[in-house]
């Protein structure tokens, strides 16, 4: 691979982009990138992110009826009328993976399952999430693809069951052996896989994984995330809120480390944690009244003893698979992507700003 030298690109939202070239004998035009998952928050951000910068996207959906929705939402995020070339595609199947991958020069794994609801059986999860996974990188690598950039979590990272000091690392990794909840079970364990593969075959500077925290920010269209449940919920109104917290990142910025990881030479065989300031959920409501004051009015102020959220878990799922998080305060380090990939997230409160205002919207439009 020759070494690219770092450029920068100013995108429909007026930051500008670092933009560094594994070959820059060929321009992003005269490149192709898939994407799976494009109906996804991250994904579909994903391909904004390549669209601005000049590639040829493909995408992955298991229902190609959302093509014509999802391309109406790429063009007005961009300005411009854009077409993504859509594949049927599901990760528990071989079937349409090869002809999308066909003639690609990236992927981008972005696809994952994620549950509202933990379920039982910790392998309704964590098959899916491996031999998914597997099943992507396999039919990337024997395509010739340059690289491919795996969506992990920092969920793979922290649950090491270890005395830890400072912020986690991309040397962390989570212990799978450990009592975990069955999707940081699933992303540790998928990620290892990947990793195991390359290594074995030879091709390690052919992967790079971003392991996000939280991820909030603007919608492009319908798409559900849990993270921005937590900002709706906040607008609807709570009484109070857990002690919980998280390390959010905007999804902007999320996509944007992908397409960095995806092109830079010193990316190859590494992970990148794409994670922000540590903020309890307290700390994100006050954050929404500082910014949106009306908006934010029914945000809560005070925090939920254990015990009760304990017992509302017991009749809301999404709070039952969070319970043994409660009080638990975890911070990452994002060095390794800001040094070696010129990252450069931007501040939490525009991220909860923005996203705020695109989920009003949303919601307005959805009521009109």
């Amino acid at each position: 691979m020759k070494r690219g030298s770092p450029g920068a690109v100013m995108t429909a939202d007026g930051r500008q982009h670092r933009l560094a070239v594994m070959d820059d004998s060929s321009p992003s035009s005269d490149q192709t990138v898939l994407v799976t998952g494009g109906s996804g928050f991250l994904g579909g951000r994903s391909i904004v992110e390549l669209l601005e910068r000049g590639y040829k996207v493909r995408t992955t959906v298991r229902n190609k009826g959302k093509s014509e929705g999802l391309n109406s939402a790429f063009s007005a995020e961009l300005g411009k009328a854009v077409e993504v070339e859509f594949f049927e595609a599901d990760l528990s199947s071989d079937d349409g993976w090869a002809e999308a991958v066909a003639g690609c020069d990236y992927v981008l794994h972005v696809a994952s399952p994620f549950p509202t609801a933990q379920p039982k059986d910790p392998q309704e999860l964590i098959g899916p999430a491996r031999d998914g996974a597997l099943r992507v990188l396999k039919v990337a690598l024997d395509a010739g693809v340059k690289r491919v950039v795996m969506t992990s979590s920092v969920a793979a990272i922290k649950s090491t069951g270890l005395p830890h000091t400072g912020p986690y690392t991309e040397e962390d990794w989570t212990n799978p052996d450990l009592d975990l909840t069955p999707y940081t079970k699933s992303k540790t364990i998928a990620e290892r896989a990947a990793w195991d593969l390359v290594k074995e075959s030879g091709d390690e500077d052919r992967l790079a994984v971003v392991c996000p925290g939280a991820i909030l920010g603007p919608l492009l269209g319908n798409e559900d995330s849990s993270s921005l449940q937590i900002i709706q919920r906040m607008l609807d109104g709570m009484p109070g809120a857990p002690r919980l917290g998280f390390c959010y990142v905007d999804v902007r910025d999320t996509a944007e480390l992908h397409v960095l990881a995806m092109t830079s030479p010193e990316a190859g065989g590494k992970r990148f944690i794409a994670a922000g300031p540590f903020l309890w959920m307290t700390d994100v409501a006050e954050i929404l009244r500082a910014e949106l004051p009306e908006a934010g009015a029914k945000a809560p102020s005070r925090t939920v003893p254990k015990p009760i959220i304990r017992l509302m878990g017991l009749f809301d799922p999404a709070l039952k698979a969070m319970v043994n998080d409660l009080g638990v305060e975890s911070h990452f380090s994002a060095q390794r992507a800001k040094d070696l990939l010129g990252w450069e997230p931007r501040p939490i409160n525009e991220t909860i700003a923005d996203c705020t205002k695109s989920l009003i919207a949303s919601k307005a439009e959805a009521g009109s």
